[in-house]
């Protein structure tokens, strides 16, 4: 308990958002980092998964590659790229991406596969081509599980975007790592603290578009 009113002590602290090492520009890195991931990972993992649920063509071969990917371990992928990349952002991209791709997929084909096919047949009985029927049927109607899978994918980089301080990035992996090398365990959880309350922040993000999504006809 008593760490946990230092680390809050300290992260209510003005000092310890100001400065370019403080909480605000690391918070600021963290972000950035999980929106380059994401944004990655989506023109990536989206085509080929509404392709995949659309076609119904390469679902096994997905369904083996993303399990396979998921069960790759991050901090492993990092120390990899780092080897072959050097240090900084490049590596912990990578992995950021590599952990993302699955998710984005999983949503994207799950979505297309889980619209009635009745009313995929009725589009195509009224002469809509493959790609009109995909883009103002489908995705419209699995917009929710496609979405879903992004938000889920969203929170694992913001989960795991700390280790990008490991090969020498920023983000809020810095004030982490340095206050477990110095022992300094305020520091160390009250980083912790952030990362959780910007976890919860996104994901409340995402509820609340949600919810909006479903008041618009057409959109399930």
């Amino acid at each position: 308990m008593t760490h946990l009113v230092e680390a809050l002590q300290w992260v209510l602290s003005a000092e310890s958002w100001a400065g370019p090492g403080g909480l605000g520009v690391r918070t600021a890195e963290h972000l950035w980092y999980t929106l380059l991931a994401l944004v990655l990972s989506t023109a990536i993992a989206l085509p080929a998964g509404l392709v995949i649920g659309h076609t119904g063509r390469g679902r096994a071969l997905a369904v083996l590659s993303t399990g396979a990917a998921r069960a790759l371990p991050t901090l492993g992928i990092i120390t990899l790229a780092g080897l072959a990349v050097g240090i900084g952002l490049k590596a912990p991209m990578i992995a950021f991406v590599v952990l993302a791709v699955p998710s984005i997929i999983a949503g994207a084909y799950s979505g297309v596969e889980a619209v009635d096919r009745r009313v995929v047949d009725a589009a195509r009985a009224q002469g809509l081509s493959p790609w009109q029927v995909l883009v103002t049927v489908e995705v419209p109607l699995g917009l929710r599980l496609i979405l879903g899978g992004v938000r889920l994918a969203t929170l694992q980089v913001i989960a795991t975007a700390t280790l990008a301080a490991y090969v020498g990035a920023g983000g809020l992996g810095r004030p982490l790592f340095l206050g477990l090398r110095n022992h300094d365990y305020a520091m160390m959880l009250g980083a912790s603290l952030v990362v959780i309350a910007v976890a919860i922040l996104v994901d409340a993000l995402f509820i609340a578009a949600l919810r909006i999504l479903r008041r618009i006809p057409g959109i399930h």
